[in-house]
């Protein structure tokens, strides 16, 4: 119960900490890939019309780990920057964390659209930073979430394309035929799943979305 060097007493530093674990999972999904990496492969099991497979918990454990992946960098240089500092108790708390903050905010900045954040700074009434320090995260984080949204369905609409015309031509065939009572997705399916395997769509798809945060 007595106060640490930082001035906070052991009862804050627990509540700040159960804070931080709490908001874990909203840091993962707005402030790193990972909102991007599971929107473009959920879009992409919609169009292969596979509502199953690959299982949900597949789809969010590969993103997981490509978000890992891609913000590696970053979450070297915060434990570098921030962490290994506080651990050694040589900065304090509020140290730490606006070391911490500012390479995720270099990241989200990065790939921010400059029209998304020029709406949260004229809602938020700041007219100008001079760089990441200075930027609040309650105007980086929605901005670059409604970024990496508009790139996944941008993305998104590129890879439902075409398994939408290879539907519409199975569909128009079976019509010519006379076959309508044959659902059109039976013949489909397979030729969808026989074109994604024969492009190698797994390996082009991520190394699209990799190149995307300039890894490699």
């Amino acid at each position: 119960m007595t106060p640490s060097e930082d001035g906070y007493e052991l009862p804050i530093q627990l509540l700040l900490l159960l804070t931080v674990l709490t908001l874990a999972p909203a840091i993962i999904i707005l402030m790193t890939s990972f909102t991007r990496l599971v929107v473009v492969f959920s879009i992409l099991r919609r169009a292969l019309g596979l509502q199953r497979s690959p299982p949900r918990q597949v789809v969010i454990g590969l993103s997981l780990f490509l978000s890992l992946f891609i913000m590696q960098p970053v979450l070297e240089t915060v434990h570098q920057d921030a962490l290994r500092p506080y651990l050694d108790n040589e900065i304090t708390q509020q140290e730490a964390f606006d070391r911490a903050s500012t390479p995720m905010k270099r990241f989200m900045l990065t790939h921010t659209r400059d029209k998304d954040l020029m709406l949260f700074m004229d809602m938020g009434e700041i007219e100008s930073f001079e760089g990441p320090d200075e930027a609040p995260l309650y105007v980086v984080v929605p901005a670059f979430v409604i970024s990496e949204l508009r790139i996944a369905f941008q993305i998104g609409f590129m890879i439902f394309l075409p398994f939408l015309i290879v539907d519409l031509v199975v569909a128009s065939i079976l019509m010519s035929m006379g076959m309508m009572m044959l659902p059109p997705v039976m013949i489909s399916l397979p030729i969808k799943l026989l074109l994604f395997v024969l492009t190698d769509g797994w390996y082009l798809i991520v190394e699209s979305l990799m190149q995307g945060y300039a890894v490699g």
